[in-house]
């Protein structure tokens, strides 16, 4: 096992994504949401053997908690290629999309994924969010069915109490 280092990609094109994943209809397994998503615009990658092994991206989004309006990076297209897996390569890719979405302004980071997923990210400092999450949908904010998480960008960085609406569709 190699230890290439996770860097920012120039672009991440639907052929990235299959060549990490493969190109089934719901690689991520949330296609049953019915949601739509928005695509990531900054891309942190892993590759090995110029071929893209794993995938993490960021895109920062309006949201409200409470009467709170502010903004929070999205993170989203974790991806890991399946006989790569269990190497720490998602571990690796995250901690470096994290470290360069403290430069960008937000005191948090927020993504969606499915349930059993869920301990994964506790495992690396995500918080449960408990409250109701609403998303902007095409027929307008939906309650978000995933689960929802949350990790600091700074050190003193607590979520703020009340019900979080992401003034956006999902990332």
């Amino acid at each position: 096992m190699d230890h290439a280092p996770a860097v920012r990609l120039p672009h991440y094109t639907p052929t990235d994504q299959a060549e990490i994943l493969g190109d089934g209809p719901d690689p991520f397994g949330v296609a049953d949401t019915g949601l739509t998503f928005l695509p990531k615009e900054i891309h942190f990658g892993i590759k090995r053997h110029d071929r893209l092994i794993a995938h993490t991206g960021l895109l920062e989004l309006p949201l409200s908690i409470g009467p709170l309006t502010t903004k929070v990076i999205g993170v989203g297209g974790v991806a890991v290629a399946p006989d790569v897996r269990g190497q720490g390569l998602a571990r690796r890719v995250l901690t470096t999309a994290l470290t360069h979405a403290r430069t960008l302004g937000p005191h948090h980071a927020l993504l969606f994924c499915r349930p059993p997923l869920t301990p994964f990210y506790e495992y690396l400092g995500w918080h449960t969010l408990t409250v109701n999450v609403h998303v902007e949908q095409p027929q307008g904010t939906v309650l978000m069915p995933l689960r929802t998480m949350w990790t600091p960008l700074r050190e003193d960085a607590e979520w703020p109490d009340g019900e979080v609406r992401l003034l956006s569709y999902p990332m």
